[in-house]
């Protein structure tokens, strides 16, 4: 029972600052928070962690390897990440205030959309392959060891990334006139595109 306990610990002190410090995910949850409220960048939230969930358990059961012995293939995925980043952060950049959203068609990120871009998010693949690394339980059936722990890792996770959805939606009350919003949307837009450099390099 306390090495059960002191290995939960462990895995918390290792995903509270995984999830909760600025990445690709958090960025766009501030956005789509000031933009459309906690309530409506749920999907969103859920998009981040049933995607995690999915991704740690491929990664847990072999993944890794694959891109391992074929890295065309990463690379493959690296620059269709790339260009999907850019859009996303070209749709944050040009979005409207809320009291004008209806002009633009502005909507967030919807549940697929989020749970697919884990597999193009950098931050992501570098959490799962520590995970993997330094928590995957040696005995037991791999299968459900490795789809417990990363259902563990993203119930950590998901208060750590609903602060970001919250502040954003904080900042969003603070912003009075057009001009502000998009001088907000335009800086959000372009630290999405920015994490570009991290998914190339």
């Amino acid at each position: 029972m306390t090495e059960t306990l002191a290995w939960l610990v462990s895995l918390a002190l290792f995903a509270v600052p995984m999830t909760g410090t600025p990445g690709p995910n958090n960025v766009m949850l501030t956005a789509s928070g000031a933009l459309y409220g906690y309530r409506r960048t749920l999907p969103h939230i859920f998009g981040i962690l049933c995607g995690g969930i999915v991704l740690f358990t491929a990664l847990a059961l072999g993944l890794g390897l694959v891109f391992q012995r074929f890295p065309m293939l990463q690379l493959g995925l690296k620059l269709v990440g790339s260009l999907y980043l850019l859009y996303l952060a070209w749709k944050i950049a040009r979005a409207a205030p809320p009291d004008f959203a209806a002009r633009n068609d502005s909507k967030p990120l919807t549940f697929g959309q989020a749970a697919l871009f884990q597999f193009i998010n950098p931050k992501v693949w570098v959490m799962g392959m520590a995970l993997v690394a330094g928590f995957m339980p040696s005995d037991g059936n791999i299968v459900i060891n490795a789809f417990l722990l990363a259902l563990l890792v993203e119930v950590i996770a998901f208060p750590c990334i609903s602060v970001w959805a919250g502040f954003g939606m904080a900042i969003g009350r603070t912003l009075r006139t057009p001009r502000a919003w998009r001088i907000f949307n335009i800086t959000m837009g372009v630290m999405t595109a920015g994490c570009v450099v991290f998914i190339l390099r």
